[in-house]
């Protein structure tokens, strides 16, 4: 498949749908084949509802080309979830798009922080290196997280 940046969609996403649910499937073991089992943080497609996470898609005709999703914290701040791009298509603006969404989300919702964790082994060095070029900073665990060798937790103001 060819990518044409100008053809991409951003839109909400129901977790369920079957692209969508793959791609949180591929998130999940991606997770899982770099990462002990304690050190994951996986939300199924079953759960972002429950979780109180708003879901986004990014999409090109039908084809599910990365997700990412905001959970509230609290009236001030947010965490970034469940962020993934397809690997064929990593490093082509498809994951500063989605990124882009979630942070005019959350200034829509007044929120003033976004965090997020992460992982510190090499298999998530892209993801860092993109939140550190988009403005986020490194700081402790937030919410329920707690100090874990495997995880690295970032903070960017809105």
């Amino acid at each position: 498949m060819s990518f044409m940046f100008e053809e991409m969609e951003i839109r909400a996403a129901d977790p369920t749908l079957p692209q969508v649910a793959h791609l949180i499937e591929v998130h999940t073991a991606y997770g899982d084949a770099h990462y002990s089992a304690e050190s994951n943080h996986h939300v199924g497609a079953d759960q972002h509802e429950a979780e109180g996470i708003q879901l986004f898609a990014a999409w090109q005709g039908d084809q599910c080309l990365g997700i990412a999703g905001l959970k509230t914290l609290d009236d001030k701040s947010g965490e970034l979830k469940s962020m993934h791009v397809r690997e064929d298509l990593r490093g082509k603006g498809v994951g500063k798009v989605l990124l882009d969404c979630i942070l005019d989300q959350a200034r829509r919702e007044g929120l003033t922080r976004l965090y997020l964790e992460t992982g510190s082994r090499d298999a998530s060095a892209a993801a860092r290196t993109l939140y550190e070029k988009l403005g986020f900073d490194y700081c402790p665990p937030f919410g329920t997280y707690q100090e874990d060798i495997e995880s690295v937790f970032m903070v960017r103001s809105l």
